[in-house]
Order: structure tokens, then sequence, then C-alpha cells
């Protein structure tokens, strides 16, 4: 059985604070884009005892980590503790690309569950699905329900967002370079926004750029100038909006029309509508 997780971006991603933890509360909106990996499950039916219950075969881009902790993996092993799967072989094709604040790891991850709830028919809502992929990371919930959502807290407290991209054209591009999350988060500076999200969505999408704003932004580009190059250039070509999504390093621009951008050279990078 075959699906593809797709990736998602951030509109505005705002820190407003910080848990005892150590964790930041966030407020943004996960918007889902079609730029997709490819995963597939299979029931292993010829399993011995010498194999482990999954084997996770990954093609295409490469993934930093053992198999063993990939959130595919993962994602089978917290079902088998509550149902009686079989062995599987798993079969995942990176397209998206890692480090770049697109959220294909956490989709990945979610996607699992969701293929393994309708391979073996577990009969789990959405509801039940979403407490199993808190498990596996804080916007893992999000790739479950995979709509237009304002997320608060870490990002797990979902509420329905409108679709304010429909019809409008996107470009995401993965610059060379990668962003550690840890290290965005270890030198972002909680604030809490003038406006709240809401507000500024429902503003003319041309004032957006005055007021949706990126936090991790204003450590990252100054570090990383290949990323803020990038954004620059969205915005000579005609984007009436561009941000880095997440914590990076991917960046992206929309557009009211379809465009062909001259400046992409070996960057890996997507293209659709919305």
């Amino acid at each position: 059985m075959l699906n593809f997780p797709n990736a998602k971006i951030n509109l505005g991603l705002f820190i407003t604070s910080r848990f005892d933890d150590g964790y930041h509360a966030l407020e943004t909106l996960f918007y889902p884009i079609n730029w997709c990996d490819i995963l597939e499950i299979t029931e292993n039916k010829n399993y011995s005892k010498s194999q482990p219950k999954v084997n996770l075969y990954i093609s295409g881009l490469a993934v930093d980590g053992p198999t063993d902790q990939n959130l595919c993996s993962k994602a089978y092993h917290l079902l088998k503790e509550k149902f009686n799967l079989p062995p599987v072989n798993i079969f995942l094709h990176k397209q998206i690309p890692t480090g770049a604040g697109l959220g294909g790891g956490s989709s990945d991850g979610a996607h699992t569950l969701l293929l393994l709830n309708k391979l073996f028919d577990l009969k789990l809502s959405n509801e039940d699905l979403s407490v199993f992929a808190l498990n596996l990371g804080s916007d893992c919930p999000f790739f479950i329900s995979n709509k237009p959502s304002f997320a608060f807290s870490k990002g797990e407290i979902l509420k329905p967002a409108p679709t304010v991209l429909e019809g409008n054209f996107i470009v995401v591009i993965k610059p060379s370079v990668s962003v550690s999350t840890a290290m965005a988060y270890s030198q972002v500076k909680p604030d809490k926004p003038n406006k709240s999200l809401t507000e500024i969505l429902n503003l003319p999408k041309i004032q957006w750029k005055d007021f949706l704003k990126n936090d991790f932004e204003k450590t990252i580009l100054p570090q990383f100038p290949q990323i803020e190059k990038l954004k620059t250039n969205l915005y000579q070509a005609g984007a009436y909006y561009a941000s880095m999504s997440g914590s990076g390093s991917a960046v992206f621009g929309l557009f009211h029309d379809e465009v062909k951008l001259s400046f992409l050279k070996d960057e890996q990078h997507h293209s659709a509508w919305l």
C-alpha cells in the first residue's frame, strides 16, 4: 500500500515564550504543500525470527541516522505496542530535503501511522492517530489532518485555518546549507507580536511582508547569507511574500502568477499551484 507524505511551510512563525522544560511556545500557520516523499508498506511474509519486525529501506535523498531511529520505524513500534501488527517492509523514497524546515521527517512518521491504520484495518480515527503522532514529534499531528492549521504551544495545539493560499503559485528552494533546529532555537529570543497571526493574514497580501515574520530569520539570515540572498531574489522575481520556512534552511516565495526563476542553479526546488 502506497501514499505520498507531503511537506509543509510556515506562514509566519512567532516564538512567543519559553517553557520551564526549555521548549519554546510558538504561533504559526502550518500550510501543506505537495512536495512529497513516496512511502510504501507491505507485510513481510518471509519474516524470520532473526530479522527485525520492521525493515526500512530508504532511497532518494540521503537521510542521517540509523533506520531504527527513523520516525517511520518508531511509528510502527508505537502501534505494535497496542496492536498485533505483523512484520512489515517499509520503503521510503525521499524527495523532501532534510534540514529544511519543511517537516518531511514528521510527515513520513505521521503517514506511516495513516498507512498502517489503513493496511491492517485498525479502525483508528484521526483523533486517535493524532495522539500516537504526538509521541513522534510536536508537529506530527498536523500531518494527520493535513489541512491548513494555526499551531500553538509547541506546535501540537491545532486550530483550523482558512485556505489563504488557494489559487496562488509557490516556489520552495532548499539551498546547499542546512540549519540545525537545536541551534536555531538556542539563539531565538521570545517576543510576543504586536498583531496576531489572524489579524495579519486578514490584511491585503501585499502587506504581509511588513508584518508576517519568521522570528528565526533574525539570527539565521546573518549567519547564512545564501538563505538571505534567495529570499531577496524571490522578491526581485515578483513574489508578494517570501520567507524562510520553520527554522530553515528552505525559503519559499508566493506569487499571483506562475513564474520560472532564472537564478536557480543546483538548488533543490519545487514549484506548484496551491
